[in-house]
């Protein structure tokens, strides 16, 4: 394109900056934004006054911020679920199926101490929650290792296997919950017990315990891509399997790997919204809710670029505005799913401007120009 003297052109990047990645999110969520101010000047509401609202409500307010952490620790696991596939050039679109075999996992070592009859005399928090975290990493764990195995031993597709298992979860739910089942609730209703209070998630300075854990988690899976063999590995097999394999990396051992450590960390979602998010402690059939919320986190690695703690900060914008959007659509009397639209604005915005990730503008002076 000719610019008076000047020619705008595409170029291909050859490196990218960090900053550069950063500003330009920072410019994709502030258009996306922009964009959304017209749907509540649609319906009659200054987006000044519903942006503040929103962010005030979910960062600043006493009751908001909690509910924020919660889905932030929630979205921020079912992301390295996807990132620790997506490093090795997989995709994991399990992580429904796996967070909800975490959380059985779970109820389950608690089921094995006391029953429906619960709080049991002998239920020792120091020695059940433990028990129970391990027992949900070991759920999502053992989910994510048949696609592992499937994709490594038969290249299986695993978006397919993962999907399948998702179902399959499901109903593994429903059969546990159900009247009659070993889960019950023991007033007949379709959901399963519920956790005494004296296993609830433990709190550290008002925040669940979780949120340190999910924090080291990052960290270390940083250090994992970045510094480790097993990390070289599995970036290796994500740009060439092929190659990988003439380098001496196994394409089975890496597949498994990956989707049983992804797998692993979406039980421990699971563990978490069910332990230690205010007002659930229980199991439901919702499937499609905490479904919905866990494919956010597909979004939140791609937009992150697979950088584990990049997603720190994508995932605590997801957590908010989806608890902000909640709270602005009925104080302010809009339409349901206002939080669900305002996501999706933003997801699109931001990968759109992925684009600008790969190429960048250019305006160079034109052949025959004394600029």
């Amino acid at each position: 394109m000719r610019i008076g003297g000047c020619q705008l052109k595409l170029e291909q990047r050859v490196t990218l900056a960090g900053w550069e990645a950063a500003l330009m999110s920072i410019l994709a969520i502030v258009f996306a934004l922009f964009l959304f101010g017209f749907v509540f000047i649609l319906d009659d509401v200054d987006p000044l006054s519903a942006y503040q609202e929103i962010f005030s409500f979910a960062f600043a307010n006493p009751y908001g911020l909690p509910l924020t952490i919660n889905r932030f620790i929630f979205l921020l696991l079912c992301t390295f679920a996807f990132i620790i596939p997506f490093k090795a050039g997989l995709w994991n679109i399990g992580m429904a199926g796996q967070l909800y075999a975490g959380a059985l996992a779970a109820f389950g070592a608690l089921f094995a101490f006391g029953g429906k009859e619960l709080p049991s005399p002998d239920l020792s928090p120091g020695i059940v929650i433990p028990l129970m975290l391990m027992a949900a990493a070991l759920g999502g764990a053992g989910v994510g290792a048949i696609a592992g195995f499937l994709k490594g031993k038969y290249n299986i597709n695993e978006i397919v296997v993962t999907m399948m298992l998702n179902f399959i979860a499901f109903w593994l739910v429903a059969y546990m919950i159900k009247e009659g089942g070993p889960f019950m609730n023991p007033g007949g209703r379709g959901e399963s017990f519920e956790l005494p209070s004296s296993v609830y998630a433990p709190l550290v300075m008002d925040v669940p315990f979780t949120i340190f854990l999910v924090l080291g988690i990052a960290v270390l899976l940083y250090f994992l891509f970045a510094k480790s063999k097993i990390g070289y590995q599995i970036k290796a097999h994500g740009h060439n399997p092929a190659a990988a394999r003439y380098a001496g990396i196994s394409t089975f051992k890496i597949p498994l790997w990956v989707f049983v450590v992804g797998g692993g960390l979406a039980g421990l979602a699971g563990y978490h919204y069910f332990a230690a998010v205010p007002g659930v402690y229980k199991i439901a059939r919702n499937y499609g809710f905490f479904g919905d919320l866990a494919f956010y986190g597909i979004i939140c690695g791609l937009i992150s670029l697979g950088n584990p703690l990049a997603a720190i900060p994508v995932t605590l914008l997801f957590g908010g505005l989806s608890i902000g959007g909640r709270f602005v659509q009925g104080k302010l009397n809009m339409g349901f799913g206002l939080d669900y639209a305002l996501l999706g604005v933003l997801m699109i915005t931001l990968v759109a401007f992925q684009f600008f990730y790969r190429y960048k503008l250019v305006l160079s002076p034109s052949k025959g120009s004394y600029w």
